[in-house]
């Protein structure tokens, strides 16, 4: 079985070597994990293969898609502890409504929603399904998950219409894998629009112009010149959307940010979800351990980096304009005083979106997020990033 394991790191480009299996195979055989009569879990059999076989923290993503891919099917036990119990929220039918029933559910505000909420959680007793009122699955109840609701908070489960105003469930993003192959050159090609060439640093290449002058002028005695190497002189800061909704364009952002790393010398990157509040991060296994407050980065880089946002700007309205609307922990301010000060400080600015641009205007917080940043929003094709980097490069 592991054997077969071994392998489909090995295929999914893992360097992965046969000492580091053995090693492996010895752990098991000395029961690192599981001793005695205590049963091995398929998590500790994950921290262990991953602590033997990865060298490296950029390859973790790499490793978890082979990983689930190689043990898909495999049951595991979940020890769910929120306050929602979780038989309450066990996904059993899923309604299917019509445009006309889904046009004619409202959607309470935000301060109603949060009071409904309260009040419902003091008052339910027992797990529902398929209704209107209470916390569950399915029909058309604001509070839950695997049904349909204008306006809404998503409690466990798996969205999917991209609807909830707030996520009551812990989740964990991926870093983007920056060593990823491009399938295509024309990222990179796009990127190099934006670029300024400058000679800095120790002398490494030859001058051959200066180089035929200098000995003309010294009577036919050579006389070598050299020049330092000429790089790309652009700096750039990239915000990268992680997480949620931007799950389904983790390629295209992958491609994207290996372009980028490879063209700009000059590069630092930071994540955020959904949109930029308080705080970013650069590691997201580590995203509440160490975060890094925007304050910090604004005052950290100068006015001549380019700023570039990539996300897809599809959220809750609240997300942006309200304080307390991001889905995940409750901000002070609001996610639009965040990015008008990035804008204010890095007068050059762009923003990238993955989604189609033609489902841009039915999206309200994309409007919003193309108002902030001046109308700099600019698709995720060939076309749209030579916009951008020209734009930039002014």
């Amino acid at each position: 079985m592991l054997i077969d394991f071994f392998y489909t790191l090995r295929a999914a480009k893992l360097p992965v070597s046969v000492k580091e299996f053995l090693t492996l195979l010895e752990a098991m055989q000395k029961q690192v994990i599981g001793p005695g009569s205590e049963a091995c879990s398929l998590d500790d059999f994950y921290f262990l293969s991953r602590l033997t076989l990865v060298k490296d923290e950029k390859h973790y993503d790499k490793f978890d898609r082979a990983f689930s891919a190689y043990f898909k099917g495999v049951d595991m036990l979940t020890d769910f502890t929120k306050d929602v119990p979780l038989e309450w929220l066990e996904k059993i039918l899923q309604k299917e409504l019509t445009p006309e029933q889904k046009a004619a559910i409202e959607k309470m505000g935000w301060d109603e929603l949060m009071a409904t909420l309260k009040k419902r959680l003091e008052e339910q007793k027992e797990r529902h399904e398929g209704g209107s009122k209470w916390i569950g699955t399915g029909g058309t109840s604001p509070f839950g998950n695997s049904g349909y609701n204008p306006q809404g908070i998503r409690i466990g489960g798996k969205g999917g219409n991209k609807s909830a105003v707030k996520v009551w469930d812990q989740r964990a993003y991926q870093d983007y894998d920056d060593t990823q192959e491009l399938g295509t050159r024309n990222i990179k090609v796009a990127l190099r629009r934006l670029r300024r060439f400058a000679r800095e640093g120790s002398v490494e290449e030859l001058d051959l112009p200066d180089t035929i002058r200098a000995t003309a002028a010294n009577a036919g005695y050579l006389d070598i010149k050299m020049v330092p190497e000429r790089h790309n002189n652009v700096k750039v800061l990239l915000l990268m959307d992680v997480g949620g909704t931007m799950d389904e364009h983790i390629a295209r952002v992958e491609e994207m940010f290996s372009a980028a790393k490879a063209e700009f010398k000059h590069l630092e990157f930071y994540y955020f979800h959904n949109c930029v509040y308080d705080f970013m991060w650069r590691n997201n296994k580590r995203r509440f351990a160490e975060k890094f407050a925007t304050w910090d980065i604004v005052r950290k880089y100068n006015k001549d980096y380019k700023l570039i946002f990539i996300g897809d700007a599809t959220m809750s309205p609240y997300e942006i304009v309200q304080p307390g609307g991001s889905v995940e922990y409750n901000n002070e301010e609001a996610g639009a005083e965040w990015i008008q000060r990035l804008t204010h400080a890095f007068p050059k600015y762009a923003w990238i979106n993955p989604e189609p641009q033609g489902v841009w205007q039915y999206r309200q917080s994309i409007s919003i997020i193309q108002q902030l940043v001046s109308n700099r929003m600019y698709p995720m094709t060939l076309k749209g990033l030579e916009d951008a980097m020209r734009m930039l490069s002014k």
